[in-house]
């Protein structure tokens, strides 16, 4: 029987692509997925199919995918859920990182299914794999007072880049937590971790869910 440690085989980054979207907050899946190719051994052969970029390697023994969909952001699930049938990957096989306006920016939470909480991403995924059974690590972009869809689109800015780039490189090391030792594990090791000096923390910086997809549009 299949062990906690062995379940995930698909890690999934979600986006949007083009040059107008590089590096903006919504592309914080993106960005992940280039990290962890530099931090996994071995070499991964990419691959461009099932509307996604897709990469193929192996960690510790069994094959690993990683995926970043191309389809924008609202249909992110067509492409991941190609990539999953043809490789025969249920949802509870696969981890999905994303951008999060409702956690605070140097902060991440990992989880095991549940609702999209809003990003219609996460929507996109639950429809098409027809189950919310998938992990998810969530990376906190910080939340915007006005306009949360210029906020999700904007790039980070001079003193909050430093601080996304560490929590990059911590949640590529969650990421492969999760695939080395579990969901559980890396839970406990990574959703009180903080990018932030602890005088600097806010106050709220919680689970609380607003719809923070609703952009309206196909491509956001």
């Amino acid at each position: 029987m299949a062990t906690e440690l062995s379940r995930v085989r698909l890690i999934v980054g979600l986006g949007n692509p083009g040059a107008e979207y590089a590096k903006t907050r919504h592309n914080a899946g993106f960005e992940l997925i280039e990290i962890l190719l530099k931090k996994l051994p071995g070499s991964f052969e990419k691959f461009n199919k099932y509307n996604g970029i897709g990469f193929r390697g192996r960690f510790r023994g069994r094959e690993l995918l990683l995926q970043m969909p191309q389809t924008y952001m609202n249909l992110s699930g067509k492409a991941a859920a190609a990539l999953a049938a043809a490789e025969q990957i249920r949802p509870e096989e696969i981890l999905v990182a994303y951008d999060d306006v409702d956690i605070p920016l140097g902060r991440m939470r990992l989880r095991q299914g549940g609702s999209s909480g809003g990003h219609h991403g996460i929507d996109s995924l639950i429809e098409c794999l027809n189950s919310n059974a998938f992990a998810r690590l969530r990376l906190g972009i910080g939340t915007a007072e006005k306009n949360q869809i210029a906020h999700v689109l904007s790039r980070f800015n001079a003193d909050e880049q430093p601080v996304f780039d560490n929590v990059l490189e911590a949640a590529a090391d969650a990421a492969i937590c999760v695939l080395a030792r579990g969901m559980g594990a890396a839970m406990n090791s990574f959703n009180g971790w903080s990018a932030l000096p602890k005088e600097t923390e806010p106050e709220n910086s919680g689970e609380q869910k607003s719809n923070h997809g609703g952009t309206g549009f196909e491509k956001i």
